[in-house]
């Protein structure tokens, strides 16, 4: 985009009073990509810009992109996936995010039962997909949650893109964490935790952050204190298959330790497919199996992912059903025995994670934690409304 093409600046936004820090500590925008430092014309820029109430910067360090530092905390935000907008939400940012770039895994349902809790699905409906330079600048955020190497990896982004908009707008700062088996992810991972504290950090929400996490080990604690014995565990089989009719399916790799699978790891299952052959789905698998190399692992519960728009009763009557129905899939012991679920989100954030433990939780131990389909709640929601509307100590 060329200047000529940009939208016009009335007046200095905040996100111009982040830049005036200095986005890039060090002059590194990725890892391994040299940057120019703040170049002489956007400081005279800002030295005309009217002064502020000094604040004292601060810098976030997350890979890829490195040292970002803030000269005040932003205000307007940009996620690309589920993950990261429930991460601002949950520090209490919801009124500042501008739109998302996949809102069709973006699950903001849960917020109903969180008293309080809400995120404007006007915006997120009106800009559902922000994968282009044209849209960052129209939106003008004062930060970019995104792993900015997806864009390149997924959305044919050049490295001088990234360039552009992270000194023209606003900084990048995220990292692909749902899945762990994209061969150009070569830099450090995050946990969902240690992502989520970063973000926290971004936003000077470190109290927030604190009583959430320990929120969620007491939680955690407490449902693994009342896990069964490893060997009475069922085997379990996550996979990828959207349609109503499944008649084949793409793996998923409990083993891998990506953010997605946070809840299975954390009820200790047992990935059926151990000592298989089958890759993990990834950028490039994209692989399929059959009803047949199912029926040969024959996994005491199946999870399948791509249905979470539907209620427990929706996703029985349609996927199950088929299943039951089919030749093959008929034969399967989890398909005899009912135990065919909806597989929980690819990219959840800290809230997402309390409401998909517990399902799963419900969905592989009944007899400890109640039914799925029951009023069982192993939670307090209260709890978790209270953090995100600052109600807490």
């Amino acid at each position: 985009m060329t200047d000529a093409e940009k939208p016009p600046r009335a007046r200095p936004t905040r996100r111009d009073y982040i830049k005036g820090a200095g986005v890039i500590a060090g002059g590194s925008l990725l890892a391994g990509c040299a940057s120019d430092a703040v170049s002489d014309s956007t400081a005279t820029e800002h030295s005309e810009t009217p002064t502020t109430t000094e604040t004292e910067s601060y810098t976030v360090t997350m890979e890829p992109v490195g040292d970002v530092t803030f000269q005040t905390a932003p205000e307007r935000w940009l996620p690309y996936g589920g993950a990261y907008a429930d991460m601002g939400v949950a520090l209490g940012q919801a009124d500042g995010i501008t739109g998302i770039g996949g809102a069709d895994r973006y699950y903001t349902y849960v917020y109903d039962e969180l008293p309080g809790v809400s995120v404007d699905q006007e915006t997120i409906d009106e800009y559902p997909e922000v994968r282009t330079k044209e849209e960052f600048y129209e939106l003008d955020s004062d930060v970019h949650l995104y792993d900015p190497q997806m864009l390149v990896n997924w959305f044919d982004w050049s490295e001088s893109d990234i360039d552009e908009i992270a000194e023209n707008v606003a900084p990048f700062i995220g990292n692909l964490i749902f899945r762990r088996s994209d061969e150009w992810h070569d830099y450090r991972y995050y946990t969902l935790y240690q992502a989520f504290e970063k973000i926290a950090e971004v936003f000077q929400e470190q109290a927030r952050y604190e009583a959430f996490k320990q929120l969620h080990d007491d939680y955690i604690a407490g449902i693994q204190s009342q896990l069964p014995p490893a060997e009475e565990r069922p085997s379990v089989l996550l996979t990828f298959e959207g349609t109503n009719e499944p008649e084949s399916f793409s793996p998923y790799r409990l083993s891998d330790k990506g953010t997605s699978k946070k809840q299975w790891r954390d009820l200790g299952v047992t990935d059926a497919l151990a000592g298989t052959d089958i890759d993990n789905l990834s950028t490039t698998n994209r692989g399929e199996y059959d009803y047949e190399t199912l029926l040969s692992v024959d996994p005491d519960v199946i999870l399948i992912r791509g249905h979470e728009r539907k209620s427990v009763t929706e996703f029985r009557e349609t996927v199950l059903q088929f299943m039951e129905d089919h030749s093959v899939g008929s034969q399967l012991t989890a398909v005899q025995n009912g135990r065919v679920y909806r597989g929980g989100y690819l990219r959840q954030g800290p809230i997402h994670n309390f409401f998909l433990t517990e399902r799963a939780a419900q969905q592989l131990y009944p007899d400890i934690f109640g039914d799925v389909t029951s009023d069982t709640e192993l939670f307090d929601r209260q709890q978790i409304a209270d953090i995100v509307t600052g109600d807490f100590e």
